[in-house]
Formats: C-alpha cells, structure tokens, sequence
C-alpha cells in the first residue's frame, strides 16, 4: 500500500469514527504511522460538527404554537397535549458504535429551557432504553429533523429572554449539540401567542410573576399556580 493509499484508508476509517489505534490494528501498521496522517487529514477538514446520528422530540410539542407551514415540520399526534413542556433529544457520532447523547426540556409557553440531562456517551441499546425513559411521561415521540430541534430549543429560549427569563444553567454547555442556529425562529411561542406560565415543581412562582410583571401587565399573560388553583 503506497502512501496515497494508506492517506485514503485512514481517512475512510476515521469517518467511521475509530480512533488512530483502532485504525493502526485495522491496517496492520505502527500507531506512528496513522498519528501523523490523522493530524494532517484534521487540518485539512477543519472543525467538522459530528454527524447527528438520531433526533427526537415528544408527540404533541406543536400544542399552542403557530410554526411556519413552509418548513414542513409535522407533529405526529398534535392533540397529544404535551401542555407547552417539550423533550428534545439528540445524538451525535462519538465513535463508529457510540453516540454523544443529550435531552433539553423546554417550557415553550413562558420560561424557555428548564433542564438538560447529559451528555452522555451511549451504544445503540443504551440509546433505546435511554430514550423510553427520557419520553416516559408522554404520549410517544417522533423522529424530527435538527433544524427543528434548534428552532424550537434556542427560539424557546429567546422568548424567554423576551419575558425577562435566562435558560437553566446547564444549557450553554451543551447547547453545541444543537449545532449553528442563526434564528429567528419560524415557531411562535407562547400558548396561542401569549404567554403561558404554569408552576412547575421546582419554580419559586412568586419570583416568577414578578419577573413577568416587569414586562407585562396582568392582562398580558396567563398563569396557573398551585395558589391560583386553591384560590
């Protein structure tokens, strides 16, 4: 095998995601001999986003949004009544048998991101129980394609912004697996326009209308708290 030959080999089998070793075992030469070769071929591609590999989102997350009808995008079950709370999950290549997986919990009634669960790096069948329980609270999920995830989790957050809301802490580390997303957003938030709060069981919903108010006058929003249901 000459060099061009050895380039192209390595080059096939570091997109399939094995490592530099992985490839030297593969191609019965030194570990020496791929390094460099890996480098170069790196330096040639520039940064490249891992491919995504799998996205889903719960049935019933267009519930109370208006999303542009040219962009095509289908919810499988639109009366499955997710209540504006929608489960994003995305996997990326990590290697050739294992994902970089992470779910987002987006409010995309009023507070934008609430959560995040990951990264985490899975196989195949780890991915499918993980993904039974990450949608175990909803009617069922569907397969959608990333432009919409990024639509929905970064347009939820800058909704939230809007309102006077910053997402979960833990969401810009992450918010990379979404890839690039230059907005705005073709979905328009809130429940039928309007902002939508319901307390959730970790809010402080006190501080939460008051942040509200800031922005808006009772007439503007709706809301429904464990105070407001005993009231």
């Amino acid at each position: 095998m000459d060099s061009a030959e050895l380039k192209d080999r390595v080059r096939e089998l570091r997109g399939q995601g094995r490592s530099p070793k992985e490839i030297a075992r593969a191609l019965k030469v030194a570990p020496s001999v791929v390094a460099p070769l890996v480098r170069e071929l790196a330096a040639e591609a520039g940064p490249v986003e891992p491919e995504v590999v799998g996205c889903w989102m719960n049935v019933g997350w267009s519930a109370g949004l208006a999303v542009d009808p040219a962009r095509g995008w289908v919810d499988e079950a639109p009366d499955a009544g997710a209540g504006g709370m929608v489960c994003v999950l995305v996997a990326r290549r990590h290697t050739w048998d294992k994902m970089t997986v992470c779910g987002y919990l987006a409010d995309v009634y009023c507070l934008g991101v609430k959560n995040t669960i990951g990264p985490d790096v899975l196989d195949e069948r780890d991915l499918r129980r993980f993904r039974e329980y990450f949608f175990g609270d909803y009617t069922g999920w569907q397969e959608v394609p990333i432009e919409l995830a990024q639509h929905l989790v970064f347009g939820s957050v800058d909704y939230a912004r809007t309102l006077g809301f910053e997402p979960h802490e833990d969401f810009e580390p992450v918010a990379h697996l979404l890839g690039e997303w230059q907005g705005p957003s073709a979905i328009t938030f809130g429940r039928d326009g309007r902002p939508f709060y319901v307390q959730g069981p970790h809010d402080d919903p006190g501080k939460v209308l008051r942040i509200l108010q800031r922005k808006l006058t009772l007439d503007d929003f709706d809301y429904v708290t464990d105070a407001s249901i005993t009231a």
